[in-house]
This record gives structure tokens, C-alpha cells and sequence, in this order.
């Protein structure tokens, strides 16, 4: 678990810098981007009517930085772009323009390991008669805060539990299209109460037919037989379980996005979590029994490892420039 350890160090060091600024820096707490002004994040506000809020009409994306650098930033604005193109909203700024926005953000903020959350909303006119082909004023919102975690630092090296739901199944992509990211949790809340209530902290939701879906924010992976094994119907195709696939792909592994059963969590090698918030998130009992020896198992650390070795990869990341508040120019590799 060395690796890990030198991951979570450099965390650790870098969070007790910024919380240093805390008392100087309004931002260094979160920053919030609102109709084109930087505000302290406790201090944003939101119209109480805009249909977002009352409706959950929306659609959003979670980036992050890390150690100063934006991570798959690109892929996560491609896909917020297809998620508001399936709920008929339209991303307000060019993505470009959002880009320099956020990295002013963060460089602004100081914060070198950041959460990053961008939302589109319908605005203030709902979609109740409306006429064929009329435009709405969508609205945009973004915020930037001290990274979060699914599952905390000293966790990881452990692993967390999880139950699969037995009060509660992923809602039907037939009801809302998995695929959009969005936030109608009522099932996903549901879960996480069921999960403390059985004694655990993580959820795996199924369809309804026995198969597994996704949990409350993080996509699940299964390893069996030295392959690996994700959901393919009933989720959010995460960038955080794309970087999983192209980390596996490059060690050697086999990756089946496929229907998965329920019966396989129970009878797994090894499983994990992902999600941006979080990365690799090592899952060592299920249902209060221990996932085969009930320690990480050695191509979770593989994953684990990988996964956070290609944050400093020019082909995944760009440096944020903090002086400047642009991003920094790469010679070797693509800037994202």
C-alpha cells in the first residue's frame, strides 16, 4: 500500500497549506460561479423558482483537480454537453469559455485538490405550455470546494461495507435515462438509509432482475478470475469508470461492461467503487460477509495505483497556472 499512502501524504499536506489560507482567502472554503460572479461559496444564492429547484429539471457534471492540475476535464464537458442534449437543455457559455472560467476559479481559490461541479439548469420558465420549438434561458451554475470523498482517506487501505439493496431498485432507464446525470436520488437516498440501517455505508442497487445497477454516486466493478465486471444497463457511464477501463486495458486486464448478476458480488474476488470523488474505493464486506479474505485484493491496488498515476499524465490532465490563472501550455503530450 505504499502508493496509497504517498497519495493520501501529499493530500494531507497540500489540505493543511490551504486551510492556512482559510482566514485570508474568502474562496480558499469554495468559490461559486452565479450569473457571471465569483462569490464564497456559503454566500452563493440561487433564484428560489428556478425550475432546477423545483423540479430537479436539470442536469450537472463533476470534474476535479488534483494536485493542481484538471483531470479529464474534457470528457466531462463532453459528456454534461450529451447529458443537456437528452434533457433539450443547452449548455449557456461555449465550452471553451466554461473551461477558463473554472480554472480562474480554482487558481482564485488556491485550491490545488478541488471539487468541481457544474449545473445546467431549464431557468425559470418550466416546460408546462410551452409551445413547439420555443428556446428557454437555461441557466448555469459552478462550484469549486476542498475535494470531497465516497469514501475517506483512512478507509481506503481497509476497504468499506455494502449491502445490495433489498427496499429499494435503481429506477427504470425506461422512468429517466441513467445515462443523463442528474439528481433525482430518491432511490439512491433510499438506499443509503437502508445501508446504515443494515449496518454498512455503501448501497448497491439492482434493476429489479437480479442484476446489479449502480450505488449512490459510484459505479461498481466486480473481479473475478482476474477479470473485471461493470453494469452496463441502469447506470451512468462514470469518467472515473472509463479511466478504470483504459487503466485495466493498459495492465494487461479484461474488462466485460455487461449484464452483471447479483449472484457474481457474492461470489467476487475482489470488488471496488468508483467515482470522481473518491477514485478507487475498495468494497471488504458485503451483506456482513468479508469479500473473500476480506482485504484489498491485489488488482484493486493495481487499479488503485494506475488510477491515480495517470492525474499527472499530460494525456488526461493539464496544469493550472496558479499566478496566472490560466492554464499552463504542455510540450510533451495533449493538453486537456
Amino acid at each position: 500500500m505504499a502508493t496509497m499512502d504517498k497519495i493520501f501524504a501529499g493530500y494531507h499536506s497540500r489540505l493543511a497549506v490551504l486551510e492556512a489560507t482559510f482566514d485570508k482567502n474568502p474562496l480558499a472554503r469554495g468559490v461559486a460561479w452565479i450569473e457571471g460572479e465569483l462569490v464564497p461559496l456559503h454566500e452563493a444564492r440561487i433564484p428560489l423558482l428556478d425550475e432546477g429547484f423545483m423540479h430537479s429539471d436539470l442536469t450537472y457534471d463533476v470534474p476535479s483537480v488534483w494536485d493542481g492540475r484538471f483531470f479529464r476535464l474534457d470528457d466531462h464537458l463532453t459528456r454534461l454537453q450529451a447529458s443537456c442534449a437528452k434533457m433539450r437543455l443547452q449548455l449557456p457559455l461555449p465550452p471553451a469559455e466554461v473551461q477558463k472560467i473554472l480554472v480562474e476559479m480554482v487558481a482564485k481559490s488556491g485550491i490545488r485538490d478541488a471539487f468541481v461541479e457544474l449545473i445546467v439548469t431549464r431557468g425559470m420558465k418550466g416546460v408546462r405550455g410551452h409551445t413547439p420549438g420555443q428556446k428557454f434561458k437555461n441557466n448555469l451554475y459552478m462550484f469549486i470546494q476542498p475535494f470531497i470523498w465516497v469514501m475517506e482517506p483512512e478507509v481506503q487501505p481497509v476497504g468499506g461495507k455494502a449491502v445490495i439493496a433489498r427496499t429499494v431498485k435503481r429506477i427504470s432507464p425506461g422512468s429517466f435515462d441513467p445515462t443523463v446525470k442528474n439528481l433525482q436520488w430518491g432511490d439512491l437516498t433510499r438506499g443509503l438509509f437502508e445501508a446504515v440501517d443494515r449496518g454498512a455505508v455503501y448501497p448497491f442497487l439492482t434493476d429489479g432482475d437480479t442484476n446489479l445497477t449502480e450505488g449512490s454516486g459510484f459505479n461498481i466493478v466486480l473481479i473475478k478470475d482476474g477479470v473485471l465486471y461493470t453494469p452496463d444497463r441502469g447506470v451512468l457511464e462514470g469518467v472515473t469508470r472509463k479511466s478504470v477501463i483504459d487503466v485495466a486495458k493498459a495492465c494487461g486486464l479484461t474488462v466485460k461492461v455487461e449484464f452483471v448478476p447479483v449472484e457474481m458480488a457474492y461470489n467476487s474476488d475482489e470488488i471496488f467503487m468508483c467515482t470522481t470523488a473518491g477514485g478507487i474505493m475498495p468494497i471488504t464486506e458485503l451483506d456482513h460477509h468479508p469479500v473473500k479474505d476480506g482485504k484489498v485484493g491485489p488488482i484493486t491496488k493495481q487499479i488503485w495505483d494506475a488510477y491515480w498515476k495517470i492525474h499527472w499524465d499530460p494525456t488526461f490532465s493539464f496544469e493550472i497556472d496558479y499566478a496566472t490563472a490560466t492554464a499552463k501550455a504542455v510540450t510533451n503530450g495533449t493538453k486537456h
